[in-house]
């Protein structure tokens, strides 16, 4: 289905407003988040511009979308709304994120994100709380699989490094692990020091900008989106100005960091320092 909009050349704002559906049910069904009845995929194909044939064999496929993305089968613990960042997650082609206060869940230890999740539900179940933990592991694969893993630029604020969490024995672990993560080919981490002062990132807040392959035409299967997790609900921002915006922001943050050996030392010192 995405194979066929892009030949349409519409994007998802555009195929979303044509088919009088939600970009989210776009996003869901694109990126194998939910099964498909027979009637929206023959609505599609004809949005689209598909011929009979092949619409009758997309209908047909429709039938046996029953099996639905690993995620699913933990749809009771992942928070609403989050299954549809999973999904783009794993579509995307590469990643770049500002944390300023906490590892990120693609290079979470399991103690680390167990202590987080601990926190976060005090009166949820020990056999919850590891199939929340199960879950956030489970999304790391994807920086190790086969096939075209994305690449991951990482700009950590140094309070990430000084924010004890589930104490020292396993902040030690977390660190070296982040320093460990650098060594990966598709990862680049980074530590935005105090020293940095003022900078985009202390305004913006913590985002996440994913971007997609591109398509024959060498444009973007799908539009670049930003990310933002709140409290409350998580924020998706896909207009052009409010990319730039972001792009530029990451760009400048990106110039404040430590270049890479200066990086790995602060972690393996703060990972001794916790140790200690």
């Amino acid at each position: 289905m995405r194979e066929l909009r892009n030949r349409a050349r519409l994007t998802v704002r555009a195929a979303s407003t044509a088919l009088e559906w939600s970009d989210q049910k776009i996003w869901r069904i694109e990126t194998g988040q939910t099964s498909m009845r027979s009637l929206d995929v023959e609505t599609m194909c004809r949005v689209y511009g598909a011929d009979a044939e092949l619409t009758k064999g997309l209908m047909g496929l429709a039938k046996e979308t029953k099996n639905r993305g690993w995620w699913h089968s933990y749809g009771d613990v992942i928070p609403e709304g989050f299954d549809l960042f999973i999904g783009l997650e794993g579509a995307a082609a590469g990643l770049r994120q500002y944390i300023k206060d906490l590892v990120p869940g693609l290079v979470q230890t399991d103690d680390y994100a167990r202590a987080l999740i601990q926190a976060d539900n005090p009166d949820v179940d020990a056999d919850e709380i590891e199939r929340r933990v199960h879950v956030r592991l489970a999304r790391q694969a994807l920086l190790t699989r086969v096939t075209a893993p994305p690449t991951l630029q990482l700009a950590l604020g140094e309070a990430v490094l000084r924010q004890p969490v589930g104490g020292g024995e396993v902040m030690a672990r977390q660190l070296e692990r982040l320093a460990e993560t650098m060594d990966m080919p598709n990862v680049s981490l980074r530590v935005v020091p105090f020293a940095a002062g003022l900078h985009h990132g202390l305004m913006s807040g913590p985002f996440t900008i994913l971007g997609f392959p591109v398509n024959g035409d060498g444009q973007p299967m799908e539009p670049t989106t930003v990310y933002m997790e709140g409290f409350t609900g998580d924020l998706y921002l896909d207009k052009p100005q409010e990319i730039e915006r972001y792009d530029q922001a990451f760009t400048s943050i990106w110039d404040t960091t430590l270049n890479a050996k200066d990086t790995q030392n602060m972690l393996h010192q703060a990972a001794k320092e916790f140790a200690r």
